[in-house]
């Protein structure tokens, strides 16, 4: 099955965005109305968000500025931003994005008290063509959606502008793929008589003007412009004749109602008297939705992609918080149908689980969501440590889960701590983790792993760029010992091995630790097929008390790596009473 398209009439907790509402002066219902609109959203309260800025082939937009309220952050390498306790009202919170040489972007969701997952998707800036001031001209794009100027323009100072302008046209269908992270805010907007609507699109235009020097314009004082927008195949048959019109108020992150289009042949026109994303819209009464996912065992499943569909043409789209919640703005008296995707769309159509939800007519919060395990899918915790350089824990960081398509998830380091609840493809269980101290910039690199159901302990990780290779391992709850020196990793009856097998060995000036193996096949092991030595631990092996695990993830050739994690209990080797729990990660360059 396709993943199904899904913009947000709720927008769900996710993403969409913004770019330039004029400075104009234009403020649609007045100040008062917008101040009385948004009363509705609740008092301030102070939120936690991350997320990750990206253009339009998904890569990472670093160096991005990122504010919600009053808050400004800075898009580090991978084009994410962390921002803790943002002023938000309690069902509204405004995100936007700016990079110089994109269209400004946004998301508006209703967040959540947990970890607010955002992603935005920012267009490059464009132009499609330079028309002149004075003159009447028509811009058009490849859809047949055009812009007819009357040739009267004015600058951010309200003065008249004469000379060439550069016209920028983006124009969005309801049938795009990445509609939830490319548009404005959500489908959530503010009507003539000032009520809250949730809204259906049949499309979407960006217009942005430039002068000659690449001051932003806009249409002068007193004059218009005629907008088409063609209608996309799959909504002519349904779409009215005639339809409301929304502009974005990027000041406000909502859509405003202004004017009415017309339906002509496979177009709707219109007439705007000034320029930022404008809309097509049909409004519903809203409510408020809250949804909490949770695997069979009732643990919350994070970084899931949810999607609501109905024949009306309203949409929905977010992305669960670290508690399994989103929370969002749906039309109401509305049937849907919820589809549950996986985070890893290698698992066949990426349908993890689907049901009717709605109708409601009220605000409502749905009982929890189980979502089964399936033949295909596992539960998995998968849970770690992340410190810095100086193997004190990371305050302020990230981790990002990858899988071999690519697919990334992203969770917060809280007091060092890091976890992942997480379904996963059976027919392919690898991933790997790279963590990130954001404060400091530093990384630990890829480590690979491998999914073990119910849990997945990755040990202690390193966020320091410098360390190329090391070995962590934490006994109990005593500090997690991390060596980087004098490591050496061999196969093939080197250095005490057995013959297709390995050992691993640092030491420092505290002592060394041994590691050796009979397998280089990566795979799930016991203290049969491996051994530890040293490194304050004694001795685990098949002739010792254990229930140690050794996950082999990856045995690279010369040069590359060896990544291996291990966990479990077993007796103290001097007190043979004494039970210990252990925990640690390889992650170590092959050297022969």
């Amino acid at each position: 099955m396709k993943k199904i398209l899904l913009l947000a009439g709720l927008v769900l907790l996710t993403l969409q965005f913004s770019s330039c509402n004029p400075n104009d002066g234009y403020s649609g219902l007045g100040h008062t109305a917008d101040y009385t609109f948004e009363q509705t959203f609740g008092a301030k309260v102070n939120r936690d968000f991350i997320g990750q800025i990206v253009d339009p082939d998904n890569h990472p937009i670093p160096a991005a500025t990122v504010t919600i309220g009053t808050t400004v952050a800075q898009t580090d390498a991978n084009g994410v931003f962390i921002i803790k306790a943002a002023s938000v009202r309690l069902k509204f919170a405004y995100i936007t994005a700016k990079k110089a040489g994109y269209i400004d972007g946004s998301r508006s969701m209703v967040p959540s008290t947990g970890k607010n997952n955002v992603k935005i998707m920012l267009v490059p800036f464009s132009p499609q063509q330079t028309i002149q001031s004075g003159v009447a001209s028509e811009v058009s794009i490849y859809s047949g959606t055009k812009v007819v100027f009357d040739g009267a323009f004015k600058d951010e100072a309200g003065l008249a502008y004469t000379g060439d302008v550069t016209v920028s046209m983006f124009h969005l269908t309801p049938s795009e793929p990445n509609l939830d992270v490319l548009m404005p805010g959500m489908l959530f907007g503010q009507t003539t008589e000032n009520k809250r609507a949730a809204l259906a699109t049949y499309g979407m235009l960006n217009v942005e003007l430039h002068g000659a020097d690449g001051q932003k314009l806009n249409l002068a004082e007193g004059h218009t412009a005629e907008i088409t927008i063609r209608i996309d195949d799959a909504q002519l048959a349904t779409a009215p004749e005639t339809m409301p019109l929304w502009h974005f108020d990027e000041t406000t992150g909502y859509w405003k109602e202004e004017g009415v289009a017309t339906k002509v042949g496979n177009y709707y026109v219109g007439t705007v008297s000034h320029f930022s994303w404008w809309n097509c819209d049909m409004p519903n009464s809203s409510i408020l939705l809250t949804f909490t996912f949770v695997n069979s065992d009732g643990l919350p499943l994070s970084n899931l992609n949810i999607n609501l569909v109905n024949a009306a043409g309203y949409h929905a789209s977010g992305s669960t918080d670290n508690n399994g919640q989103l929370i969002g703005i749906l039309p109401a008296n509305q049937s849907f149908t919820l589809y549950v995707y996986s985070p890893f769309y290698s698992c066949g159509d990426g349908v993890l689980y689907t049901a009717p939800v709605g109708p409601f007519n009220a605000d409502t919060v749905v009982p929890n969501v189980v979502v089964p395990a399936s033949g295909s899918t596992m539960n998995t915790v998968v849970s770690g440590t992340l410190l810095k350089c100086d193997t004190t824990i990371v305050t302020n960081g990230y981790v990002v889960l990858s899988n071999s398509a690519g697919v990334n998830a992203i969770a917060t380091v809280t007091n060092g701590t890091f976890s992942f609840n997480q379904l996963y493809c059976t027919g392919n269980p690898q991933f790997s983790l790279v963590g990130f101290d954001y404060d400091a910039f530093q990384t630990t690199g890829s480590v690979n792993y491998t999914f073990t159901s119910p849990t997945t302990a990755v040990g202690v990780l390193n966020a320091c760029s410098t360390i190329t290779e090391f070995i962590s391992y934490q006994i109990d709850s005593n500090p997690a010992v991390i060596m980087v020196t004098n490591i050496n990793a061999f196969s093939g009856g080197i250095q005490g091995a057995p013959i297709g097998g390995m050992t691993i060995s640092a030491t420092d000036p505290t002592g060394g630790i041994y590691f050796m193996g009979n397998t280089i096949i990566p795979g799930l092991y016991t203290a049969t097929d491996f051994s530890i030595e040293g490194g304050g631990i004694g001795y685990i092996a098949a002739t010792t008390t254990n229930t140690v695990q050794f996950n082999l993830t990856n045995f690279g050739n010369v040069g590359e790596y060896i990544d291996m994690t291990f966990n479990g209990t077993y007796l103290d080797a001097q007190i043979a009473t004494q039970s210990h729990t252990i925990t640690g990660t390889i992650h170590v360059i092959r050297d022969n």
